[in-house]
């Protein structure tokens, strides 16, 4: 069957926005510092369909620039008989409404994939859409376009609800991917050599360009604000073969020579350290000389990041998320700041850099936290930091707190983003406002990243191996963060002149 893989463009109020990425832990938008996502889960499902002898074709519109118009002439050159369309919660509106027009013009049938169709499958399909694959989605999909091939009930595929007549229909949810199943996937690189041009995405805590794989999925920890456990990939963490990963970088290496770095996305990798082992030796054995990063959480010791560090690992991104115990308790994050600020020591002293994760209007937070964290931040030094707004995610325990409480200032996700699809705060408590969450994280970032304190820490990370790519990765996300800081101070301009 020819079936076509969308992650949509993006307009609001008539106004296309560029960069808009949906694939994310967060409810979807532009960032401050440039960050733009592979599709990646689209990728793997891609992988898969084209494993099973289908016509695919995968199309990122925000990545390459495309419209509306762009995609729909090159949609009715294709002439799919299914389309997929990727969604998130800041993006649904838009991404059914694109789903339908399509639809209209092409006689597809629809199925639309990500964190929504979990939480509002029937909210969807009353709005035009055919099916809805929950959670994980890759062999949902093949079961579904397997079905629909050779004319089977649809009532036979588990993970889906769909349109039967007028009659919305859930049939039993699918068992998450086993770890055999993970390894029957095709490589995601290989999809992204195929479907997308690497340098179309970036990170601005790895070298450039990069790509993204996952080794495993899952997530056993219990923060109560974290989305994809909730909302695509479970609890239970569940890995490839290390030969199987390290069979995908010896592909990177051979097919993709120009990347320069593999971001591995797994929330937990660094969860069981014999793996790690397993995988740092693997790597030895083979030979292989490739820069790599990985998620972690604290608990990890210098013994392991020193062998992560021989065999090509350059950094650990970490949700450190406060600097007030309190509020780390009531997240349920499982960790307390001098367990930070001993794996800060052991990271600087491994030769790992560090990406610190912090989020501003957890429960808890007051202006005494919120100066707490930052002062915190700067006694850590990480080499990256990146501060967010606490935002509630349909599926998670701080999501249905924040609606019990009435903490929530809007109604529909679709209001979570402004006029430029940067996220905007969406909470506001009575003793820690929406205008403090949002000061305070503008006054963290230009405190840290705006000082000459941070100068000597930026100095570490280009004098180090590939310091010329280091750098350049900076300036390209410096350029577009002091952007953001120049919209936003033009912007509190207008506001108090009365412009807006």
């Amino acid at each position: 069957m020819n079936i076509y893989l969308l992650n949509p463009p993006f307009s609001l109020n008539g106004q296309e926005i560029k960069k808009f990425f949906r694939c994310t832990r967060w409810q979807g938008g532009v960032t401050r510092g440039g960050t733009y996502w592979y599709p990646i889960w689209l990728a793997y499902a891609a992988g898969l369909l084209e494993k099973e002898n289908h016509n695919v074709r995968l199309v990122d519109a925000p990545a390459q620039d495309w419209n509306y118009n762009a995609v729909l002439k090159d949609i009715k050159r294709f002439k799919p008989e299914i389309i997929v369309i990727d969604s998130n919660f800041a993006s649904l509106r838009n991404d059914i409404s694109v789903a339908n027009e399509l639809k209209e013009l092409t006689g597809s049938k629809t199925i639309l994939v990500g964190p929504p169709a979990s939480q509002f499958p029937d909210e969807i399909l009353k709005k035009g859409i055919d099916i809805v694959a929950k959670f994980e989605y890759d062999f949902t999909l093949r079961n579904i376009v397997d079905c629909i091939e050779n004319g089977n009930n649809l009532g036979e595929v588990k993970g889906i609800a769909y349109n039967n007549e007028g009659n919305i229909i859930n049939t039993p949810i699918r068992p998450f991917i086993t770890s055999e199943e993970l390894d029957k996937l095709p490589f995601v690189s290989k999809v992204y050599k195929d479907h997308t041009g690497i340098k179309d995405y970036f990170l601005t805590h790895t070298l450039y360009p990069m790509v993204q794989i996952f080794t495993g999925r899952g997530c056993p920890n219990q923060c109560t604000f974290c989305s994809w456990p909730k909302t695509l990939m479970g609890r239970d963490y569940r890995v490839r073969s290390v030969e199987n990963i390290v069979d995908e970088f010896e592909f990177i290496i051979k097919e993709l020579p120009d990347v320069r770095e593999v971001f591995i996305e797994d929330d937990t990798f660094t969860i069981k350290k014999s793996r790690i082992y397993e995988f740092c030796q693997e790597m030895k054995n083979r030979g292989l000389d490739i820069t790599w990063s990985c998620n972690s959480r604290v608990n990890l010791d210098y013994k392991t990041m020193k062998m992560m560090k021989n065999s090509g690992c350059r950094l650990l991104d970490v949700g450190f998320e406060s600097g007030d115990n309190r509020i780390l308790k009531n997240i349920k994050k499982g960790i307390n700041t001098e367990e930070s600020l001993i794996f800060m020591r052991s990271a600087r002293k491994a030769g790992l850099l560090v990406l610190a994760d912090f989020i501003f209007g957890l429960p808890g937070e007051t202006k005494e936290t919120a100066e707490k964290t930052i002062n915190f931040v700067k006694k850590m030094q990480p080499n990256m930091v990146q501060f967010a707004v606490a935002t509630p995610i349909p599926g998670t325990e701080f999501y249905d707190w924040v609606l019990d409480n009435q903490y929530c200032l809007i109604d529909d996700l679709n209001d979570s983003i402004d006029e430029n699809g940067f996220q905007k705060c969406i909470i506001s408590y009575p003793e820690f406002t929406k205008e403090d969450i949002e000061f305070y994280v503008n006054k963290a970032l230009k405190e840290y990243y705006l000082s000459f304190f941070y100068i000597p820490t930026a100095l570490r990370t280009i004098l180090r191996k590939n310091g010329f790519h280091e750098l350049k990765t900076m300036v390209k996300s410096a350029k577009i963060f002091l952007e953001y800081i120049n919209m936003g101070e033009n912007k509190d301009e207008k506001s108090k002149s009365g412009m807006e």
